[in-house]
């Protein structure tokens, strides 16, 4: 069952009870019955990963990369990050009044559980229900809010991680360097040059070692769906030869100016689960925009299937290394014909 599906059985059960009037915010908002429920006319949908944000965008929904409120009401839904859901948090409790509702939705597997109990603790629940390994929960704005929640906004808020890199929780790997970019970085070749891009870019590391590896390289476009992540790697990566594009490169299209080499470390999951597909479609897309004579470089996890996308957008690709865990791959001669 999903976030919405959960909201939308409190809502309609009337157990959790929307204020009449007043925008409602919707943190980290993802399609879903709830939406409708809520209402078209006050529902503020953020969403700062772009595949979803064109997706609600897409079905006539108020969509915002960040909202900053007021609101009569601040719905957050869960992520992985514990630290971004209490920050969340703590950014819905700013948006409200004294009186203003917050109410949160996630999975056990999200850690609503622990959760409850930790926000639970230091501000009074008005109720809560359990759906389908999961829970919703909500609360009224206090007059003062605790000290806690200062701390909450602060572990989320973007600083330098042990490697001196600004990054945030949620985003893909940010207390270390990714051992599968590490291993892409280790065999690209110093002959890159040209324009580069840099598919699925997070807080910027592969794109800064390429430019060091590389130094014919003219310019570099980081291409990155989770916002946060790329105001990140603007942080990062303060080089002139860089372009930042918030942007679904899986919906890239042909017209896009070609590239004389991609990079890539596909992620592979949506949530929990391993979908194969995500790493496909950045094949693919690679295919489109790449220069008839360009190279595409890529690492996946061992297990991964991607081959025969492989052979179905390019004319040859190669192993470049593998070990028990990674696969280096570089392809050429993109197909036109798919």
């Amino acid at each position: 069952m999903s976030h919405s599906d959960r909201l939308a059985t409190a809502i309609g059960s009337e157990a959790l009870v929307l204020p009449a009037d007043g925008p409602v915010v919707l943190l980290r908002s993802v399609p879903g019955p709830a939406l409708d429920l809520i209402g078209r006319d006050r529902l503020i949908c953020e969403q700062s990963f772009r595949p979803t944000h064109d997706a609600l965008a897409d079905a006539g929904f108020r969509t915002e990369v960040r909202a900053s409120g007021p609101a009569s009401a601040v719905i957050v839904l869960l992520t992985r990050a514990r630290a971004e859901n209490l920050g969340n948090i703590a950014r819905g409790l700013d948006m409200l009044a004294p009186g203003g509702l917050l109410a949160v939705a996630g999975a056990k597997t999200e850690g609503v559980d622990s959760l409850v109990t930790q926000v639970g603790r230091a501000l009074p629940l008005d109720g809560q229900i359990s759906k389908a390994h999961g829970r919703v929960f909500w609360l009224r704005r206090p007059a003062a809010l605790p000290e806690v929640a200062a701390a909450w906004a602060e572990g989320n808020r973007p600083r330098p991680n042990p490697a001196g890199f600004v990054t945030a929780p949620g985003m893909f790997s940010p207390d270390a360097v990714d051992p599968g970019s590490r291993r892409l970085a280790e065999a690209l070749p110093a002959k890159l040059r040209g324009r580069v891009a840099d598919f699925g870019a997070g807080w910027g590391w592969l794109a800064i070692e390429a430019l060091a590896r590389a130094p014919e390289i003219a310019r570099i476009d980081l291409f990155e769906a989770e916002s946060r992540a790329l105001d990140a790697a603007r942080l990062n990566l303060a080089d002139p030869r860089a372009g930042f594009h918030w942007a679904d490169v899986t919906r890239l299209a042909r017209g896009t100016p070609p590239y004389d080499a991609i990079l890539a470390n596909p992620p592979f999951h949506h949530g929990r689960a391993a979908d194969p597909t995500l790493g496909t479609d950045f094949i693919a897309a690679a295919g489109r925009v790449l220069k008839p004579s360009g190279t595409f470089l890529m690492v996946a996890n061992r297990q991964l299937p991607y081959e025969a996308a492989l052979d179905a957008h390019f004319r040859h690709w190669e192993r470049l290394s593998e070990d028990r865990s990674y696969k280096v791959i570089a392809a050429s001669r993109p197909r036109r014909d798919t």
